[in-house]
């Protein structure tokens, strides 16, 4: 069992993997980065389509059995290991993007990545995001944030985010990509999006990356000060 969780969740785009790594950062936690982890598989996944063609379930459970995701720390950045292999960027391609949401919603992949998450979690205090983090992963979480922010903004901020790693996309493209993820997460059967009923819904429309990493490291803070008499659990 973990000793403190963070649990993150919301829309694409909103903000989520920045903040949860910025509140990492200053607060010492452990980031568990859960995207990255389905993003990892969802690459295995498609090699595997190149090669073989269409994938039945008995291949998927296959997939699942002889797979191994690593999440290493060092210097402030998360390093993902899909079989031992560097994944960091090749995880961040449209062509992973575009299919993420389809590989996430099958259910033998929760609920083996639900498992993976725990374990990695386990013994650590961690600020975790995703999209149901805080209602399936982790739903006894000490804090849970819900982040949403406007589509058009959201797309901004992907598109500059996949630039940065030298990966050109068109905006229309992004915007259109987030609005079938949205739609996508929140009404698959299995795991969907949605706000846990004790999480605190942070809009990040208007607010920096500075500002989002605060407000959220002051609501851990608040906890922290309620439950424990202290600021932090240094």
């Amino acid at each position: 069992m973990a000793k403190f969780v963070v649990a993150i969740d919301g829309l694409a785009g909103s903000g989520k993997s920045t903040t949860a790594k910025g509140v990492a950062r200053l607060l010492k936690f452990f980031y568990l980065d859960t995207g990255a982890m389905y993003r990892a598989f969802t690459l295995k996944y498609l090699r595997a389509v190149k090669k073989k063609g269409k994938i039945s379930m008995t291949l998927v459970r296959e997939l699942l059995f002889e797979t191994r995701i690593d999440l290493l720390q060092k210097n402030n950045e998360t390093k993902v290991y899909l079989d031992k292999e560097d994944v960091t960027t090749a995880i961040r391609t449209p062509e992973v993007s575009g299919f993420v949401s389809q590989v996430s919603a099958i259910p033998q992949i929760r609920e083996w990545m639900v498992a993976q998450q725990r374990a990695v979690a386990e013994g650590k205090r961690v600020v975790c995001e995703g999209r149901d983090i805080g209602t399936v992963v982790f739903p006894d979480a000490q804090v849970k944030i819900f982040m949403q922010a406007d589509i058009k903004v959201r797309a901004q901020r992907r598109q500059k985010e996949l630039g940065e790693k030298n990966i050109e996309v068109d905006q229309a493209e992004v915007v259109e990509n987030i609005k079938f993820r949205d739609q996508y997460d929140s009404n698959r059967e299995h795991s969907p999006l949605k706000k846990a009923p004790d999480a605190v819904v942070v809009d990040t429309t208007y607010l920096t990356i500075e500002e989002e990493i605060e407000l959220v490291k002051r609501i851990v803070e608040d906890h922290l000060r309620k439950t424990h008499g202290v600021k932090s659990l240094l």
